[in-house]
């Protein structure tokens, strides 16, 4: 494992280096070794790779071993699962109609469909009450039949939105005209809104997949973006004499503005002088409005939406704020180091935020990532987070307990940001070993692995931003490296998608983890090298390059 750990480390401090815009000639050649090093890691890897372990599902004791049993009994049985039971589909409502339909053409007779439904059912009844005998047997007693079949039904519609999504079709398209890695996007309407490190904001006209807009104004790399509802452009937008149906967008820099464009015009109408590095932000649309900034040194900021005054500063946080959310009258704050701070806006002219809840690193297990950045995504009394590791947190934040949920199925692997859709949590995954990219879908609330989507040189993936069309499609945009549009094509169609859509078997056996279940066998970037490079002590690279894999590692990427 040693070797392991540094091998990562190594191939972590060059994913950095690479998206440096000046490289040194040691930079250079470190960067020219990453085939090799990958080439040693993934022998490495398969050395280490053993029997996986079904991972424990965290809840009642009856009443999980209760639907472990019905779980089998589905897994063995998945083709007398009803068709007709109603399911939880992706908000992506036109994804099975055409199979729906052509299933209907070559449905039997309703009598005799009726017949084998009966059948089908007391069937199912009857293998039902072995599951509860087999149940009472082991744990000397059984929750009741209601319950079972509840479990059952929920255990169905999963298997049907699991299906659906293995059938999933995407065309991508490439928009290209940043200079530099993409650190930010949101969606407005038919509208791309992309933030990069090159200083610039640009929109781009989706159905054509051109460049619309570009905002140039800021002197440092943009950080990130928000697009606030059109309620509250409207009144923005009644103050500045434009047409109500304007809208705007707002974005932060290392240059410590916060700007707000207008996009019918792209202008600037609004600038806002933080004295800090804007590092994240987002927009709370409670009350009369607030945009809540952090910065670069853990501060976190309330600005208030009709007179862009300050409404209160508050130091929250020991290193860079890395990410905030908000979920109606909550605002969320991740940092570098590691720790996870709620607050509550009570919509006051001074001092709206109330801080609620604040857990460290300790609590949340994120100290020490690879990147030094935490993304968050929250719902409802849990918070997703993701922190550089091969996995996704969650932390239940009103009783600081944690869960874990396999985002990779290799320890190569790293996930930089996640979010919620629908009824779906979306992780990012990028393997360090041999640098392939993408998508893990997860059901929610249940947290349940569905698929994953790749595609050939698909890019590591650092943002995300997600929509459906009039007609119920998806539309979604990754950023990084690349900025992609991603746009959903009726599974039932002719065309072939860009996406290809996969299970790993390895995640499709891990469910939800306690904190407390197993060890917890989490890295660290600290190590002392002693391989062929000959170095005594710490290793050349870390002594190059220790910055740049610290905690404050990603903060200093995107400020170079």
């Amino acid at each position: 494992m040693g070797e392991v750990r540094k091998l990562q480390k190594k191939l972590r401090q060059i994913e950095n280096l690479e998206i440096k815009i000046n490289l040194t000639p040691e930079e250079r050649f470190k960067i020219s070794r990453k085939a090799e090093l990958r080439s040693r890691l993934a022998e490495l890897q398969l050395q280490l790779s053993g029997p996986q372990q079904t991972l424990g599902i965290v809840g009642d004791g009856k009443k999980e071993k209760m639907k472990r049993q019905v779980t089998c009994f589905l897994h063995w049985h998945r083709e007398d699962v009803p068709e007709a039971l109603p399911s939880q589909t992706p908000p992506a409502s036109k994804i099975l109609k055409g199979e729906e339909e052509s299933k209907a053409q070559a449905a039997p007779a309703p009598a005799a469909r009726h017949r084998e439904a009966e059948m089908g059912r007391e069937q199912e009844r009857t293998e039902l009450a072995k599951v509860s005998d087999n149940c009472q047997d082991v744990s000397g007693g059984c929750a009741g039949s209601d319950e079972e079949w509840q479990l059952w039904h929920e255990e169905a519609e999963f298997t049907t939105l699991k299906a659906s999504w293995e059938k999933a079709k995407f065309r991508l398209r490439l928009l290209q005209g940043h200079s530099d890695i993409v650190t930010s996007v949101v969606a407005v309407d038919n509208l791309v809104v992309s933030g990069s490190r090159d200083t610039t904001v640009k929109v781009w006209h989706v159905p054509t997949a051109t460049e619309h807009k570009n905002l140039g104004g800021h002197t440092g790399g943009v950080t990130c973006l928000a697009a606030p509802p059109p309620e509250y452009c409207k009144r923005l937008a009644w103050s500045l004499s434009l047409s109500d149906k304007e809208r705007f967008i707002l974005s932060g820099s290392v240059d410590c503005y916060v700007k707000i464009w207008a996009l019918s015009i792209g202008q600037c109408v609004k600038s806002i002088y933080t004295f800090n590095a804007v590092t994240a932000f987002c927009f709370v649309p409670e009350e009369d409005g607030y945009i809540i900034t952090g910065s670069d040194g853990g501060k976190v900021q309330v600005w208030s939406w009709d007179t862009f005054q300050n409404c209160q500063s508050v130091n929250a946080h020991q290193e860079a704020v890395t990410s905030i959310q908000s979920q109606g009258p909550l605002v969320f704050s991740g940092s570098a180091e590691g720790g996870v701070s709620v607050w509550e806006n009570r919509g006051a002219d001074r001092d709206p935020l109330r801080l609620l809840h604040q857990w460290n690193s300790q609590v949340t297990g994120c100290g020490g990532g690879p990147c030094g950045r935490v993304t968050l995504s929250p719902r409802g009394d849990r918070v997703f987070l993701a922190y550089g590791q091969a996995w996704l947190k969650i932390l239940h934040w009103r009783t600081g307990t944690m869960s874990r949920l396999t985002n990779h199925s290799s320890i190569t692997g790293v996930t930089d940001c996640v979010h919620q859709t629908g009824g779906l949590l979306i992780g990012s995954c990028y393997d360090l070993a041999n640098g392939e990219s993408r998508l893990n879908l997860f059901s929610v609330p249940q947290c349940r692995y569905l698929a994953s989507l790749t595609w050939p040189n698909a890019p590591r993936i650092l943002c995300f931003a997600a929509w459906t069309t009039g007609s119920g499609d998806h539309r979604w945009v990754t950023g990084g490296q690349d900025l992609i549009v991603w746009e959903q094509l009726p599974s039932s169609g002719r065309q072939r998608g860009d996406v290809t859509v996969r299970t790993d078997s390895q995640m499709d056996s891990c469910l939800l983890e306690s904190e407390g279940d197993t060890e917890d066998d989490e890295e660290t970037d600290d190590y002392e090298d002693n391989d062929e490079d000959g170095d005594e002590g710490k290793d050349s690279w870390s002594a190059a390059t220790e910055e740049d894999v610290g905690s404050g590692s990603w903060l200093r990427c995107v400020l170079q």
